[in-house]
């Protein structure tokens, strides 16, 4: 059936900190993927105050748990990259996880740095996230071909076990080597010079906020068993009401083979006529629809 709780948003109690959009600015409690020094961090900053509250935490499901706990009143990150496409642990924590819902988003152009220790000679084992890895490809394949790369789990936590001597060299940000007191070994290393991440602001469900005229409503969709022209059907109730996709991931549902869901991002408000009949007529083809938010686009998101 069509779960659309009783709406996510900003209650009154919750209207506050996004200064982004105009809401009243008294103080909130923020939850990001951490350590200190990651993108999100510096995404959070774009739209909180220096009243506000913000607390790291080590990966995005302790960062969300933080929300659905009571420990914060809003979580951010990361959903997807220009360059190496969705953050799935986020995708599959929204729509699987505990209900929660998005608030609004944030963008923010990314640059990587290569960094290390003063006193390093010799670099054989570089850490860094997968994301940050996939976007400096290029410059580790014809700089250090030999190294091996380690995963971690944010940018900054590769910077924060570097500094603890656990590694020759970190890919992060530079703003993550200041706070680290580390060595920049060369910087703005990425592929592509044009990389973006969107952040996904996410609180619990509530009362829902008013259209702005220029929103994004996100959707977990649930397909029964898998067959022809199942994404198609879905795909036919937005385009015979000319409502444009700006966002679609499919995702298996753990359950067994054949089982999947789509994460799909909409324009438009789930007030808007179109928006509200694409969502009935999904409802009487679909297993079941978790209605994750409508709210504000932001900047460079398309």
């Amino acid at each position: 059936m069509l779960n659309l709780l009783p709406y996510y948003g900003l209650s009154q109690r919750r209207e506050r900190g996004y200064k982004t959009l105009g809401y009243p600015c008294a103080m909130s409690t923020y939850a990001y993927l951490g350590p200190v020094g990651t993108f999100t961090q510096e995404a959070l900053k774009k739209i909180t105050q220096s009243s506000d509250q913000l607390i790291p935490y080590v990966n995005v499901t302790a960062t969300l748990n933080a929300v659905r706990e009571g420990k914060a009143d809003f979580a951010l990150v990361p959903i997807e990259n220009s360059v190496e496409g969705v953050v799935a642990r986020t995708l599959d924590e929204l729509a699987t996880g505990e209900p929660l819902v998005i608030a609004g988003e944030v963008t923010l152009p990314v640059s990587f740095a290569l960094m290390a220790l003063p006193e390093t000679k010799t670099i054989l084992r570089i850490a860094t996230h997968p994301h940050a890895e996939a976007q400096c490809r290029s410059y580790l394949a014809k700089t250090y071909p030999t190294a091996e790369i380690i995963s971690t789990a944010s940018t900054a936590a590769a910077a924060q076990s570097l500094k603890q001597g656990e590694f020759d060299a970190a890919i992060a940000s530079a703003v993550a080597a200041e706070h680290y007191g580390l060595k920049i070994i060369a910087n703005n290393i990425g592929d592509n010079n044009g990389a973006v991440t969107r952040f996904v602001l996410v609180t619990k469900p509530g009362q829902l906020p008013k259209p702005t005229g220029n929103d994004r409503t996100s959707l977990a969709v649930f397909i029964g068993i898998d067959h022809a022209g199942a994404l198609l059907e879905i795909l036919t109730e937005f385009a015979k009401r000319n409502v444009n996709l700006t966002f679609i991931q499919s995702r298996p549902t753990g359950l067994e083979l054949g089982h999947y869901h789509f994460i799909i991002d909409a324009e438009g408000h789930i007030n808007d006529t179109p928006v509200s009949e694409a969502l009935a007529g999904l409802r009487l083809i679909c297993e079941d629809i978790r209605f994750l938010g409508s709210y504000p686009r932001q900047g460079n998101a398309q």
